[in-house]
């Protein structure tokens, strides 16, 4: 798939989806190509599973007032290659990881000041054109963040207002995202912004509770001061992470794995200058802010079938559903 300007998709509707009713949006021929042969996606396979993990979420005695939403619904489905099982536990951890980290997760309001100065002051921005796969790139500036003045929480939520932007547009959900850090602003002020053991819980319980493909992690600028702090986040990846993280020694050898369009001028890039980039980028955190804010009335009412990673996660009701037995490969 080419390198492709970014082009928005319809807006999410705020009624809930009837459980049987209305097929799902359909999406452009290549993306819809993209999803039957990574995810096993068919318009079938998509209303059926909807339509269980519907009932699901209606019997579930410790979810109260769940989004219901086709669109919503959809991440968790993708995301484990509608696997009925991995996509309920996926959605019950994503519950428990927004419970344990308010201070993350409620409010994501692009328009709170303190959110408003990070995206604004280029820290973590999205390009308007996608890379070479067709995704969307997330490019991060660390010198641009300020270790005295903001919080380790401030910059997770930074993080968490742009991740569920982009899950809210399907494509994003079917291709995944591609990150791109700039590395060359951390300092030792950036190692007091969480402990060890939050760094390592955000990273890992991150990966397996957010509902996002995280197709390829691009970092350049590396100071050698901080390589044992690389090497631990590292050791907190999963395999399939790990083997999409790329360190690059140049902008010319980054540029030939994402697309030097993707990037701003300021980077050696040919898109358009940060400032042009960030703008765009915010009108559409104000296009999904409702969206956003609306996922703080969700409830998880107990965390009681949350399933550790290293027991069996079937039965519970799940007997016969679409792609519940079926073995996953790696996305």
């Amino acid at each position: 798939m080419s390198t492709q300007l970014f082009i928005n998709t319809p807006q999410w509707s705020q009624a809930d989806v009837d459980i049987y009713e209305k097929p799902c949006p359909m999406v452009q021929n290549k993306v819809a190509i993209v999803a039957e042969r990574e995810l096993r996606e068919t318009e079938i396979t998509k209303r059926d599973c909807l339509k269980q993990l519907k009932i699901w979420i209606q019997q579930n005695e410790d979810v109260k007032d769940c989004i219901t939403d086709n669109n919503f619904l959809l991440r968790f489905l993708r995301v484990k290659k509608f696997s009925i099982p991995l996509a309920q536990q996926t959605l019950l951890k994503y519950l428990n990881f927004r419970k344990r980290f308010p201070g993350i997760f409620l409010n994501m309001d692009c328009r709170d000041p303190i959110n408003n100065e990070l995206i604004s002051g280029g820290y973590i921005v999205v390009s308007p054109v996608r890379d070479n796969n067709g995704r969307r790139v997330v490019i991060y500036n660390t010198s641009k963040f300020d270790p005295k003045k903001y919080s380790g929480m401030h910059l997770a939520k930074a993080h968490a207002i742009v991740y569920e932007t982009l899950l809210a547009e399907e494509d994003n959900q079917i291709l995944g995202v591609t990150h791109v850090a700039d590395l060359r602003g951390v300092n030792p002020s950036f190692f007091t912004l969480f402990s060890a053991s939050d760094f390592g819980y955000l990273i890992k319980w991150g990966e397996q509770s957010i509902p996002m493909r995280h197709k390829e992690i691009h970092l350049i600028n590396m100071p050698q001061t901080i390589k044992y702090v690389y090497d631990f986040a590292k050791s907190n990846l999963s395999k399939k992470l790990k083997q999409r993280l790329m360190v690059h020694d140049s902008h010319a050898q980054l540029f030939e794995s994402v697309g030097q369009r993707c990037f701003p001028k300021e980077m050696g890039g040919t898109c358009t200058t940060v400032s042009k980039m960030i703008d765009s980028w915010k009108i559409e955190l104000e296009e999904k802010r409702g969206r956003l804010l609306d996922i703080d009335r969700i409830q998880l009412l107990s965390d009681r079938y949350i399933q550790n990673s290293k027991k069996p996660i079937f039965g519970h009701g799940d007997d016969g559903l679409i792609g519940s037995f079926r073995r996953l490969e790696v996305d």
